[in-house]
């Protein structure tokens, strides 16, 4: 049993107001929550809020929705204080970025097919084809292992290749960038949200750094279908017209 859960928080420091605002007709949270429906190993799809305005647009649309408390610091804080408001037994938690209003539901179950029992945590990556996008501090790079279990994150490039133009890295190296999606198994997702923030985390400001350090492990899964995020006003017509290159 899998749940999906999209965190939507109000306040955003550069979007206030980000998962009401209208996309061609609809809200960026109902885009979102309609994309999660049609995953086909979602067992419940739930947003979790801190704020009224949100909470009644997602009931206006017939969405199921928790409103949660406001200080939590990340989506995966709030991802469990919406678990504990479920009277319902799931073996895992799906954290669904509210800010993908195009995620594509097979992004969805690729990650939910790493929920086998025994996986603890899962995100997803995607190749790195580009020498801008390789050394942009704002994109996630990982390192795994044989097992396809995450080494480590950071938003340096990983690894460093020795006496090559960084300029052709790209070329001599397959790079996996972070798609910012994570699969938790519920009773991993309850100790996490236990832990104190990690040196490595503090670093780097990536909060699955805390988990690594404290011993958990984070399976990876590789997809070719490209996230597109929307972090500011200009990004809406950014998205719009990488959606219609499709």
């Amino acid at each position: 049993m899998i749940l999906g859960i999209i965190p939507a928080r109000y306040a955003s420091t550069r979007f206030p107001g980000k998962p009401l605002i209208p996309i061609q007709g609809k809200s960026m949270i109902q885009r979102v929550y309609e994309q999660a429906q049609k995953s086909k190993k979602l067992q419940k799809i739930v947003v979790a809020t801190d704020d009224e305005r949100i909470f009644n647009h997602v009931k206006s649309f017939g969405g199921h929705v928790l409103m949660t408390q406001a200080q939590h610091p990340s989506g995966t804080d709030r991802c469990y204080d919406a678990l504990q408001q479920i009277h319902e037994t799931y073996n895992y938690v799906i954290n669904i970025q509210g800010d993908e209003p195009f995620i594509d539901p097979t992004q969805i179950d690729l990650l939910a097919q790493q929920c086998d029992g025994k996986t603890e945590l899962a995100t997803l990556m995607i190749p790195v084809d580009t020498h801008e996008v390789l050394f942009d501090t704002g994109e996630v790079k990982i390192t795994f292992n044989t097992q396809y279990e995450a080494l480590y994150f950071s938003r340096e490039v990983i690894p460093h290749l020795k006496n090559i133009d960084k300029k052709e890295w790209h070329t001599h190296h397959t790079y996996y960038r972070h798609v910012g999606m994570y699969a938790y198994r519920t009773d991993v997702l309850q100790k996490i949200t236990q832990l104190a923030p990690s040196s490595l985390e503090k670093a780097e400001s990536l909060e699955q750094l805390r988990w690594i350090e404290n011993g958990f492990k984070i399976k990876v899964a590789v997809t070719h279908f490209d996230s597109h995020c929307i972090d500011t006003p200009e990004d809406v017509d950014k998205v719009l017209r990488l959606m219609k290159l499709k």
